[in-house]
Parts: C-alpha cells; structure tokens; sequence
C-alpha cells in the first residue's frame, strides 16, 4: 500500500482487519469545536487528534506558529491514540488535507514508517455513501509505540540561510508573491524560493491528483528530481508544506527533502531576515 488511501480500501480495513488505528485530525481555534465535530460525525473505529495539542508546540516569534511538538507531549498523544509498532496508522481530515498531512508528516518524523492518508478526507468518504457514527470515539488499546524523532527530515532556520539548493514555498501564489498577508507579520516569501502551490497537487475535490500528474507538476516547475531530493521545502508554519512533502512521495519522486517547519512564520519575525517579492511561479495556474 501506498500512502493513499481509498475510502473504500478503508472501509474494508474497517470491515475486515483490526491491525490498524485511524486517527481523525480535526482543529477549531480556541475551541473544543473540533472534538464536538469529531463527536457528531467521524469514520468508525477512528480516533481524535486535535493538531494544535498534540501535533505542534509552543507558538513564538523564534520558533513559528505551529512549531514540531516536544518529543514527550507527542509521546502522550501516542499513548491516548493506542499506536503499536505492528498496526498501520491511517490519518484523515475533514477533507481539505492538511492537518492530515501535518499529522502523516509528524508520525513519520516520529519514527512511524507505515503511515497512511485517506482520499479526500471525510468529505470523500460521505461522498461515498459510507457510514459514520457518532460519540466519543474508538476505545485505544494499550500502546508500544516509542516517538523517535528523524532530525535528517528537519531544516532550521539556520539551514535555510545556508542552503544553496533548491527552495519550494508550498503557500498560495498571492501570499508568495506578498500581495495578501492575513496571519503572518509580513508578507513576501524567502529569497530565492520557488512557487510550487500545495493546491496545484490536488484535484479540486481536494482528492489527489495522479501520481504522473504530480510528477508534471515538479518538472514544469523546473525542478529535476536531483534537486528536489536535496530541496528544503516550507509554507507559513508546516502545513502545506507537511501536504506537499506527502505527495511528492505518493507520486514516487525523491522523499528526502527536508522540512522548515517554522516556514514563513518564522522567518518573517525576525526583521534581520530578508524578504522578497513577485511572483517565482512557472507553473501556468490555469491549466493546473
């Protein structure tokens, strides 16, 4: 199995396998919204993850919005989910991507190898015609999974500055090119960044687009697959960016381009670093 997954695949798993733990990332800022949605419409024998709990750290000028977990905070979301080291996991969303992205990248930075996206999320699965249940969720067995953390995965802050290969902002071309800023301090992108949208990897359903139309998207972008093995790749605070990063590998290209997670947030608070602006796009958007 690739690390796609059909919602009828899933559905089954669900039916016909116990030896695998779904884990539904659903957020709701400052609010318990995502937990009461979870509760009244989740996948069957799924689990809750709140992404801004279990899956980020502590939000500052120095680190990002949504900076990686300490390694014990995550621990105890392991813990709650039931996760062992001879079940699958399979993550999901609501359907737009990416806190299933964030939380399938995280899980591998952690160690976990067989990790897992359903399709275009919740909303697919409805579209489908599968059933939901209501409540609080599966009960979690007792868990042997051990957060091991992969530092060859990470770029710092430092790292990017050094870095003289090849720079992929995952963020929409509007905020990349700083017409539109509405959660970070300034607007623009790092200097010397391409645009490699998130979106343009995905059908409009938000369901993946094929691995050799991803794998065209990478190359009209200009980017050879030498160098995207040795890319740092970014977004505003590591959510965009976890997406892309999934995709580039579902469709078979070099997985080992490194992730800053502290992305423009981060970047973009310390006003030593420099910033640039227009569009770096080579990707035609209206034929994506």
């Amino acid at each position: 199995m690739g690390i796609l997954i059909s919602p009828h695949e899933l559905y089954d798993m669900i039916m016909h396998s116990n030896r695998f733990t779904l884990i539904a990332s659903q957020w709701d800022a400052g609010t318990d919204g995502g937990f009461n949605r979870f509760r009244a419409m989740h996948i069957p024998n799924a689990q809750y993850c709140d992404p801004a709990r279990a899956l980020a750290g502590i939000p500052g000028s120095t680190a990002g919005r949504n900076p990686l977990p300490e390694p014990d905070k995550l621990q105890i979301a392991f813990e709650q989910w039931g996760l062992r080291s001879d079940h699958q996991v399979i993550v999901y969303d609501e359907g737009r991507g990416l806190f299933a992205g964030r939380t399938w990248w995280i899980l591998r930075w952690a160690g976990i190898e067989d990790v897992h996206i359903l399709d275009g999320g919740l909303a697919n699965w409805r579209a489908q015609g599968l059933p939901t249940l209501t409540g609080p969720g599966n009960i979690a067995v007792e868990s042997d999974q051990k957060v091991n953390p992969r530092a060859e995965m990470v770029a710092s802050i430092e790292d990017v500055r050094n870095h003289t290969g090849v720079l992929i902002d995952a963020r929409e071309p509007s905020r990349f090119a700083g017409r539109t800023e509405a959660l970070d301090l300034k607007a623009g992108h790092i200097p010397g960044a391409l645009n490699i949208p998130e979106r343009f990897l995905h059908n409009k359903d938000r369901t993946w687009k094929s691995k050799e139309e991803i794998r065209a998207v990478i190359k009209d972008a200009g980017i050879t697959e030498d160098e995207l093995a040795n890319a740092i790749v970014y977004s505003g605070s590591g959510n965009h960016s976890a997406l892309l990063l999934a995709a580039v590998e579902w469709a078979g290209l070099p997985s080992t381009a490194r992730h800053f997670v502290g992305g423009w947030s981060q970047w973009s608070a310390n006003p030593a670093n420099p910033v640039e602006h227009g569009s770096r796009l080579r990707l035609n958007e209206s034929a994506v």
